[in-house]
């Protein structure tokens, strides 16, 4: 923990305001770097998300960094899909119509990749798949963009940690040039604490707002302290700032969902190192202004 440490738990546990900051971007102020800003499902507000074309759409209007989200099948294919049901996203009601709850778990890769997930979000878009996670992180380093990789509800899937990580290193995003251009994320500390026992090299980021009190913890697994973007003040970034991650760095915060210029600019204002967004032009365009 940084000697800054002891004053800013003080602060954030006794809620005083001794440590309120200007209402600057602080991390921009100390190195000059605005907050780095990730596109959320790829741009969720632009293409059907977490598909090959959110990713492709992502590109063209220069967002460096893309997030997404990983389950997995009944036969043990990764895929890349939000919800652990395929009822929202994909016409899975319409071409297995006695299959309710229609969760991912209960379907088989190839039963998966016959499902429209596209139409959905507009006809433009028809004909769109649900990715595996191999094919979209080809499609990210096609592009030579980031990521961001949410390991979703991995209670649902023991041993997801060692297969994503698997197919990570195998399609080479775990050597040396592509490490820093990967983050995986998830709301599960367990899982967090898993994913850096196997490799704890990764770049880690917990999902949620722990309270100060327990950062210690979080500290020695997690590089991150991701929080949706409603819960976070200044006392609570210096607070996260103060402590040093597993690799020897101060701790991060990126917030999330941010999608309104204003929002951008207020929770940049805070100090947070990143900006988790469906929007990534609105929000790149309001941190330039």
């Amino acid at each position: 923990m940084h000697a800054r440490a002891v004053t800013a738990l003080t602060t954030a546990l006794l809620g005083t305001a001794a440590l309120l900051l200007p209402a600057t971007d602080v991390r921009a102020v100390e190195d000059g770097t605005p907050p780095t800003v990730v596109a959320h499902r790829a741009g969720a507000a632009y293409a059907p998300e977490n598909t090959l074309a959110a990713i492709d759409r992502a590109a063209r209007i220069g967002a460096v960094w893309v997030e997404n989200d990983v389950q997995r099948t009944r036969d043990g294919e990764l895929v890349v899909l939000h919800d652990d049901s395929l009822q929202r996203t994909t016409d899975v009601e319409r071409v297995f119509p006695g299959r309710a709850p229609w969760k991912v778990k209960d379907f088989t890769a190839a039963e998966i990749a016959r499902l429209d997930a596209g139409s959905w979000f507009g006809a433009a878009y028809a004909g769109a798949r649900v990715p595996t996670l191999q094919q979209y992180v080809r499609r990210v380093d096609l592009h030579r963009q980031k990521l961001l990789l949410e390991l979703k509800n991995p209670e649902l899937y023991p041993g997801i940690e060692r297969e994503a990580l698997k197919l990570l290193g195998n399609e080479g995003w775990l050597d040396g040039r592509h490490r820093s251009r990967l983050i995986v994320q998830s709301f599960s500390a367990a899982s967090l604490r898993t994913v850096h026992d196997l490799r704890p090299g990764v770049k880690t980021g917990f999902l949620g707002t722990p309270s100060v009190a327990q950062l210690p913890t979080y500290a020695a697994f997690a590089d991150q302290i991701n929080p949706a973007y409603t819960s976070v003040s200044r006392a609570y970034v210096s607070a996260v700032h103060a402590f040093t991650g597993p690799h020897d760095k101060p701790l991060e915060v990126f917030a999330w969902t941010v999608d309104t210029a204003d929002a951008a600019r207020r929770v940049a204002g805070y100090g947070v190192d990143g900006i988790i967004t469906d929007k990534p032009d609105v929000v790149r365009d309001a941190l330039r202004g």
